[in-house]
């Protein structure tokens, strides 16, 4: 059974950080691009950062570059993404999704996707 499941989200105040993970079962990770997406309410999905799998390069919007770093450890079939500097329009829910596209980018087709954990960035 193919699963992503994302944890670590929760309530942090602005300038904080924090860590989320996905961790995936039921496909050779390994051979997937990972990215992270996000989805405030009343808001369309936004692609956040993705990490390619065939080459070591990640890829980021600009709201993320220099906040957010992506990484991943393919033994333990996860893919990270740590925040810094959180700021209340932070706040959405994040979602992990797997490709097995070379480049992993906001409208590269997805095969897989978790359930989202939700980060809340108060004032």
């Amino acid at each position: 059974q193919v699963q992503l499941v994302e944890s670590g989200g929760g309530l942090v105040q602005a300038g904080d950080s924090l860590r989320l993970s996905c961790a995936a079962s039921g496909f050779n990770f390994s051979r997937y691009g990972a990215a992270w997406f996000r989805q405030a309410p009343g808001k369309e999905r936004e692609f956040v950062g993705s990490s390619a799998w065939r080459v070591p390069k990640t890829y980021y919007s600009d709201f993320a570059e220099g906040r957010f770093t992506v990484s991943r450890d393919n033994a333990k079939n996860t893919v990270y993404l740590q925040m810094n500097g959180l700021r209340p329009e932070d706040t959405a829910v994040y979602f992990c999704a797997a490709t097995t596209f070379l480049v992993p980018m906001g409208r590269t087709r997805y095969d897989y996707w978790g359930q989202g954990t939700q980060v809340t960035v108060s004032p």
